[in-house]
């Protein structure tokens, strides 16, 4: 039980694997940390209207948080990973918990954005004072005037008030953005904990040391450099033979011309070995030695995803 626990929690290790994924959620929480500014520049208007005001300031925290998070699970390279896996060998080689850690992850990095948007709009109280006004008790307000109610309450964040009603709009104001802004510094410091914990784990249950922990990301990050580098010059050279062979002649500029001479291209891959390079990937050793990704695995020729009797292979999932 023990070992299986520790092989789960191994999937853990897909938050803050290197410092360019710190770098790419810090330019992440930059952008929409403007994003927000700008909405509520351009966009905000709080229509001062009973019932209105709720949905309005839920809205405008919750939907673009929400249009962010699809967003960031659109552009995680994992959650096509995972499609791509379920495709073509469906989640029998992953346990029920590492599947769970696995949906975990992506979700993780895509709430970034949400999660800033999130604690920005509170920190600024504007569409939380727009959402909550009309919900104060008046009782609540020393010597309010009894006359006043709800559809008054509701006009306060436009500041469209009777005069005698200044003072308790300011403090109507000044409480629900004291409320909104502690509910920022508490989902800040509960984002911290979890984030803090994460890292923790990730560090305590990883088979490898931290060097070669580095060296694994330096690895993964230079062969999608260079993988995507040649893909492109490959796809080049194929669509300029191909066109050849239509036209009879292609018009390439002189670097094009250098690249075809160059790097002569007889043939293409077959979809087997797509499907072998594509999915999601677990680290695993081979006869002692670590195979760092699919295509080094498709390199060594080593076949299948579970154990086999020629090497150990142990459990890491690849962030």
């Amino acid at each position: 039980m023990a070992a299986l626990i520790a092989e789960n929690f191994r999937f853990l290790s897909l938050f803050f694997k290197s410092k360019d994924v710190m770098i790419f959620n810090g330019l992440v929480a930059l952008g929409t940390v403007g994003s927000e500014e700008l909405f509520s520049v351009v966009a905000f208007n709080c229509p001062c209207s009973p019932a209105r005001n709720y949905i309005y300031g839920l809205a405008a925290i919750g939907v673009p948080a929400l249009a962010l998070f699809l967003i960031g699970v659109i552009w995680n390279n994992h959650t096509w990973n995972l499609v791509a896996e379920c495709h073509k060998r469906g989640t029998k080689n992953f346990s029920a918990a590492a599947t769970f850690l696995l949906f975990g992850s992506i979700m993780g990095r895509a709430a970034v954005a949400p999660v800033t948007w999130s604690v920005i709009s509170l920190l600024r109280g504007e569409a939380y004072i727009c959402a909550l006004s009309e919900f104060v008790r008046p009782s609540s307000l020393d010597k309010f005037p009894a006359e006043y109610g709800a559809e008054v309450l509701a006009r306060f964040p436009c500041k469209d008030v009777p005069a005698n009603l200044t003072k308790f709009r300011d403090e109507v104001t000044r409480r629900l953005r004291y409320e909104s802004q502690l509910f920022g510094w508490l989902l800040i410091g509960i984002v911290a904990v979890l984030v803090f914990l994460t890292k923790c784990l990730k560090h305590c249950c990883s088979p490898l040391s931290y060097r070669q922990e580095a060296y694994w990301a330096q690895y993964r990050s230079n062969e999608d450099k260079l993988f995507r580098r040649t893909a492109e010059v490959h796809s080049r050279i194929l669509a300029a033979k191909n066109v050849k062979h239509f036209f009879g002649f292609v018009a390439l500029d002189k670097e094009e011309k250098e690249l075809v001479q160059e790097f002569p291209v007889e043939g293409v891959q077959p979809s087997p070995q797509w499907n072998a390079i594509t999915g999601v990937y677990i680290y695993r050793e081979n006869k002692g030695f670590p195979l760092y990704s699919r295509l080094h695995k498709w390199a060594k020729g080593v076949e299948g995803n579970g154990p086999s009797p020629e090497g150990h292979e142990m459990l890491f999932l690849a962030s």
